[in-house]
């Protein structure tokens, strides 16, 4: 690889899937678009080559923002907020935990997939709130790991989910393991909170867009020193003692419900013939060399342990399942990772908000709760691309799935909490006028082009390295920068743009999330899991009490008061608000 430095998470040429299949979508989506709501409309969405006011939507609806000229608006805006967050802290036992994991999904992207999503619709954008915006609690992780500053996905994985930071490309394994040996792994295992669920009579499952053994599904049940041992065929020879991630996956974490993604061909031996495979993806690396067929082996202990299963490899399989009747799900719908939303291929393959649905609907059935992963990990791959695009596209499905999840379940019994595991260089940048295609040029209220020092224009969207590095830099006006494939300039040359360092997000509703409020270590972020749901370090009889064992709170302004026997007869209305504050007492120890 050229452009210099070192690259903590390639996306090397097995990560990457061919993208002739997103051209020709676009070409025809774009089509489609002129011909069923005209060109005007395609300007507010894509901003080809013109000033851009979006008040028009797809449909034909009008937005009118003059009330945004008004203080009252603000204001009244603002009020809403404070009375959000005014609102007691919900506290007692979270019965189920989701983690959403956007990978690569730092702060910038947030912004720009937010603008992105109300555009997509016809609106200005920057106004627009992601479902997990509306979540009331938020505070920020701090992602560096043991030996990196700027980590990878499964350092990091091994952080958010176990509780236990560790070196850069490990799993599941403390820092006093080494990087790619195997011998150095002895007594160095530590158990994620998916497997702190499961040994407590939950349920569990995982699901992602990226091959369900890459680093962050891998990172809830698998052991290794080496994030890249997916299948015994890529473990080194003098490494064979290890056991390989897909290997784990089946044969040691038979008791996961559910299991939804992409990597068939990590599972399947190098002389099978994949029936549904698709000719474009070159996965021959990944077969196994072992000779064993998982997927089979998978069935087969199903079979004989007597268990309700389904095993599906497209969407209408996952469509059929009937999750009333199904207690273990395996979902393979590609033989590499998932495509990308735009180019997704519907008959084939599931949204990620397909897929949480029904892993939620299985799920949901245990009556001790369950904790459910599910990652949207093609984000951080659109991004090593530098191409923001496809990787907003992905961005706007997260947060579709994030929605679905609060659909199916209750605030009063679910923690949800959405995060990343590290964040990326892209930077939102320049003076663009309000409405501007975050895609687009920058340009001002006047419609023209913001120029640089160059006399030339540029992106809002950059990225500080990556393979869009030009010298001289490239004149974009009339480049189609809204093109999903389009390559962002960046600052330095690399073949591939690096993860950033910076603080990611946390965004939390449901029991216990006002813990999440303020700047945290990335390993707390399943201890606090783990002290809701009761799990782990926080199960019951352990020597750490979890949530069940909290005293209920009342104001410390009334409760002395209350407790004072100094309040008169003929103040009704302050002995109700102290019954009040009783009665809460009493509902909480209730439930």
């Amino acid at each position: 690889m050229t452009g210099g430095g070192t690259r903590y998470e390639p996306l090397v040429a097995e990560d990457a899937q061919p993208l002739g299949k997103i051209r020709s979508l676009w070409i025809s989506y774009k089509r489609r678009m002129m011909a069923t709501i005209g060109a005007a409309t395609v300007i507010v969405v894509f901003a080809l080559g013109a000033a851009v006011v979006v008040t028009v939507s797809a449909s034909g609806q009008e937005f009118d923002y003059s009330h945004e000229k008004d203080s009252t608006y603000w204001h009244n805006v603002a009020q809403s907020e404070l009375e959000e967050a005014l609102r007691d802290r919900q506290r007692g036992v979270a019965k189920n935990v989701i983690l959403f994991l956007g990978d690569g999904m730092g702060p910038t992207t947030v912004t720009a997939g937010r603008i992105f999503a109300g555009q997509l619709k016809g609106r200005l954008g920057e106004e627009t709130e992601l479902s997990f915006d509306a979540f009331p609690y938020t505070g920020l992780s701090k992602t560096y790991n043991t030996d990196s500053q700027v980590t990878d996905s499964a350092a990091s994985g091994t952080a958010y989910l176990t509780g236990v930071k560790t070196n850069q490309g490990m799993l599941g394994l403390t820092a006093k393991a080494v990087k790619g040996v195997c011998n150095s792994t002895k007594h160095t295992e530590v158990d994620s909170i998916l497997r702190w669920s499961l040994r407590a009579g939950k349920s569990a499952g995982v699901v992602t867009t990226t091959r369900i053994t890459h680093a962050t599904p891998a990172a809830s049940y698998s052991h290794t020193p080496d994030r890249g041992w997916e299948s015994d065929s890529t473990v080194p020879e003098s490494e064979k003692n290890c056991e390989d991630i897909a290997s784990q996956l089946i044969l040691k974490n038979k008791d996961i419900n559910v299991i939804l993604g992409g990597g068939r061909a990590a599972f399947y031996p190098v002389d099978y013939e994949d029936l549904h495979a698709d000719a474009e993806n070159e996965t021959a690396y990944l077969r196994r060399s072992d000779g064993k067929n998982l997927i089979q082996e998978w069935q087969d202990d199903m079979k004989a342990r007597k268990q309700s299963f389904k095993y599906v490899y497209d969407r209408s399989g996952l469509e059929s399942v009937d999750a009333a009747q199904t207690d273990y799900l395996l979902g393979l719908f590609s033989q590499d990772h998932m495509m990308y939303e735009i180019g997704r291929n519907k008959e084939k393959e599931p949204s990620l908000a397909e897929m949480t649905a029904k892993a939620v609907q299985i799920l949901k059935k245990n009556k001790n709760g369950f904790f459910l992963l599910v990652e949207g990990g093609r984000i951080d791959h659109a991004h090593h691309e530098s191409m923001p695009g496809l990787a907003l596209y992905d961005v706007v499905a997260f947060a579709d799935a994030v929605e679905k999840a609060t659909q199916l379940t209750s605030s009063t019994d679910t923690l949800i909490v959405v995060t990343a595991d590290h964040s990326h260089t892209l930077a939102l940048s320049g003076y663009a006028s309000r409405g501007n295609n975050i895609l687009g040029i920058n340009k001002g209220k006047d419609g023209i082009f913001l120029m640089g020092e160059d006399q030339m224009p540029y992106t809002t969207l950059l990225y500080a390295n990556g393979p869009g590095y030009m010298s001289p830099r490239e004149n974009i006006t009339d480049k189609d920068t809204t093109y999903p494939l389009y390559v962002s300039q960046s600052a330095v040359p690399l073949s591939m743009e690096t993860h950033g360092g910076e603080d990611v997000a946390i965004y939390a509703q449901g029991p216990q999330s006002f813990l999440y409020s303020g700047v945290h270590e990335q390993n707390y972020i399943p201890m606090v899991m783990a002290y809701a749901s009761c799990v782990g370090p926080y199960k019951d009889g352990a020597a750490k009490k979890c949530a069940r064992h909290e005293k209920p709170q009342i104001s410390p302004e009334i409760n002395p008061v209350c407790d004072s026997g100094a309040i008169p007869m003929v103040s009704l209305t302050l002995m109700g608000l102290c019954l009040l504050m009783k009665n809460r007492v009493i509902h909480y120890l209730i439930h």
